[in-house]
């Protein structure tokens, strides 16, 4: 009596595992049909994302690669039945993987998904009123691990000569908040020895940038030091000729975070 119990425990084991084998097989099977294939991704990449177009062949397999890896790991959810493409999915995961390009096995571990607006949003996150003058976001709380973005911020910071990028800047703040502290000391990239002069030049520009004494790094930077290195990453990817140009020690540190091979 024992064992035939057994055997009928361990079918209904076996059908239920086998269902449920079926239904993830199909789940992971519509999930990956969200991703553009190899071919319509070069595409999008070529012409969306200057990043991408300045990489050499090599470069460029490599960063589609991140952009599959990181679309399976990360849920890029609309709201209010707002519609999105697939190259709002790729910008998405484009803004994510520019800043970690050079450290080839790192992802965000403290991101599950993005959130897609349609429009500005308020600090609660809410839609209605008229305080909504925020472009993205890092959830904290209930919202952590989640990502707000809205829709014409996310397009608008890939255009040709755009001066910023809120995607970016986001992404930003999760790298910056990997070490424990959103506190413009990034420093799980940033080499030990480099971490005082860092400071130094940070907190040097903040008081130039509210003394008025700096015009061409977005005012916004000088909020706190979080929001300086959120603002001058921006800078060092979407203008690094310029940034160069205009603030050499700046762009040297800049550069030797977000270019070391790791």
């Amino acid at each position: 009596m024992m064992e035939k119990y057994q055997i009928i425990v361990l079918a209904i084991a076996i059908a239920t595992f086998t269902g449920l084998n079926i239904v993830y097989r199909k789940s992971q099977k519509q999930k990956a049909q969200q991703i553009p294939d190899e071919q319509e991704l070069h595409r999008i990449l070529l012409e969306e994302v200057l990043f991408y177009q300045k990489l050499d062949a090599a470069e460029q397999e490599s960063f589609r690669e991140r952009i599959h890896h990181f679309l399976q790991l990360v849920r890029i959810t609309p709201v209010r039945n707002l519609k999105i493409t697939k190259t709002d999915k790729v910008l998405v995961a484009a803004a994510g993987i520019i800043p970690l390009f050079r450290f080839k096995n790192w992802m965000y571990n403290n991101l599950n998904e993005v959130l897609i607006y349609p429009d500005r949003f308020a600090a609660d996150y809410s839609l209605d009123g008229d305080d909504r003058n925020v472009l993205g976001m890092v959830g904290d709380g209930a919202m952590h691990r989640t990502m707000i973005l809205s829709l014409p911020s996310l397009r608008a910071g890939f255009v040709i000569n755009s001066t910023g990028n809120t995607a970016i800047h986001e992404f930003v703040h999760l790298l910056d908040k990997s070490d424990g502290a959103t506190d413009g000391i990034p420093e799980e990239i940033l080499q030990h020895e480099n971490v005082k002069p860092w400071i130094h030049l940070m907190h040097e520009y903040i008081r130039e940038i509210r003394e008025r004494e700096i015009t061409d790094i977005n005012p916004y930077g000088a909020t706190n030091e979080a929001e300086f290195f959120a603002v001058v990453s921006e800078y060092f990817f979407q203008r690094p000729e310029r940034l160069q140009e205009m603030h050499p020690e700046l762009y040297q540190l800049l550069d030797s975070a977000f270019n070391r091979t790791q």
